[in-house]
């Protein structure tokens, strides 16, 4: 099992930044990939970035592109997200998943494990 916190949501303006994070514990997080989702009112779940298991590939939503960085920190059993040049329609609920496999991308089924989310609100 592994437990999944997230952490480093707010409220930010247009344009700004926010670093996201996501504490793992109960089990190494080195095993496998993880990513990143969001959630918007009334809106389906929707891929953010995903990192492999040893950071060598990411992948990127194309609304994210060039703006999140993911990363990883094996070590310290943590994922972070980068949210540069944030807009409104980032606002979202986001949400840290692993996966037991070492490439996993937008498909939420691989992941098996899953945080309760931070909100993060982008007002213009």
């Amino acid at each position: 099992q592994v437990q999944l916190v997230e952490s480093g949501g707010g409220l930010v303006q247009a344009g700004g930044s926010l670093r996201l994070s996501c504490q793992a514990s109960g089990r190494t997080i080195s095993t496998g990939a993880m990513g990143w989702f969001r959630r918007s009112p009334g809106k389906e779940r929707e891929f953010v970035a995903a990192i492999s298991r040893l950071g060598d590939s990411t992948n990127y939503a194309e609304s994210v592109k060039g703006r999140f960085t993911i990363s990883r920190d094996n070590a310290k059993n943590t994922v972070y997200l980068q949210m540069n040049s944030l807009k409104p329609e980032d606002t979202a609920v986001y949400y840290c998943a692993a996966s037991g496999k070492s490439y996993s991308g937008s498909d939420g089924s691989e992941y098996n494990f899953w945080g309760q989310g931070t909100q993060v609100t982008v007002s213009s």
